[in-house]
């Protein structure tokens, strides 16, 4: 029996192992593909080790003046301010809706839950926002839009209250005199914070890669770009330049980066985020699974 098990985990090691090796593999074929030379590229396409190895695309990402720093600083603003919006909006709904007395709870579940399953489109959202709110070509349109607050983070977060909290403990915080904000602040937040690391992470990386907002509200204020908009007018720059070049029969075509400049824009993008991710893998993962369970 106890062998069974060794040769059950060791096949489950190996298995995940696989799954890990062929995760990684691309990332690192991405990386060396960025720091290989453009015309080796071209001609012998990609290879995990660089046979002539460039940072050329990187040094035409890096010298664009200061158009990439700028949008590296809004985009960590932006994602800073709207995770912790985000965070202070979904914990300050997900609590209440975690209390079975609760007057109307279940018209209001019913309302978090039917965005969920529909919306009123792209058309409408967008003059919404633009001729109602008029958040078009401001700080704002780079927030509020689609981000600020997501049903499906209120319901994991709401059944990882129910499902975690103990309702003994938070009566107990009441006969000791403690207001709800006081339980709230005092109890509930020391024991959420897998939940709440869970719900940071997934805010976070959908600020961090949002680029749809950018490119739908950011009309006239282009200076408002964050990266990933940057990233992407730079790969349409680049591609515009050397189809110009290679039509005019340019020797200049082969020496711009578009091929490896899209791997390197892929790896300044996606480094943050494997940075920071390690850091809350432990409490990612416990808020997913016990943030699922239904309650």
């Amino acid at each position: 029996m106890i062998t069974n098990k060794k040769s059950f985990k060791i096949f489950v090691n190996v298995i995940l192992s696989l799954l890990a090796l062929f995760s990684v593999l691309p990332i690192f074929l991405v990386f060396m593909a960025s720091i290989t030379e453009e015309q080796t590229l071209i001609l012998n396409g990609y290879s995990f080790v660089p046979q002539v190895f460039s940072l050329y695309a990187y040094k035409y990402i890096l010298f664009s003046g200061n158009v990439i720093l700028r949008a590296y600083l809004i985009t960590i603003s932006v994602t800073a301010i709207g995770t912790f919006v985000n965070l202070f909006l979904t914990t300050f709904l997900a609590y209440p809706l975690s209390k079975k007395d609760l007057k109307g709870r279940n018209i209001i579940l019913f309302m978090v839950f039917f965005t969920m399953l529909f919306n009123g489109g792209l058309v409408s959202s967008y003059m919404m926002w633009t001729q109602i709110f008029h958040i078009r070509d401001t700080y704002f349109a780079l927030l509020v839009p689609n981000l600020m607050m997501n049903a499906f983070n209120v319901i994991i977060m709401k059944n990882f209250f129910v499902n975690n909290i103990p309702e003994s403990l938070l009566e107990a915080a009441k006969l000791d005199g403690a207001t709800e904000l006081q339980i709230l602040n005092k109890v509930v937040f020391p024991l959420s914070k897998p939940i709440i690391a869970t719900v940071g992470m997934m805010v976070g990386l959908a600020y961090w890669n949002d680029w749809q907002n950018g490119l739908y509200f950011l009309l006239m204020k282009t200076n408002l770009y964050g990266i990933q908009n940057v990233l992407n007018t730079m790969i349409n720059n680049v591609q515009f330049l050397s189809t110009q070049a290679a039509s005019q029969g340019g020797a200049a075509a082969g020496s711009l980066p578009s091929t490896g400049i899209r791997m390197a824009i892929a790896v300044i993008a996606l480094a943050p985020v494997i940075i920071i991710y390690p850091f809350v893998q432990k409490a990612f993962v416990k808020g997913i699974v016990v943030g699922g369970v239904k309650g």
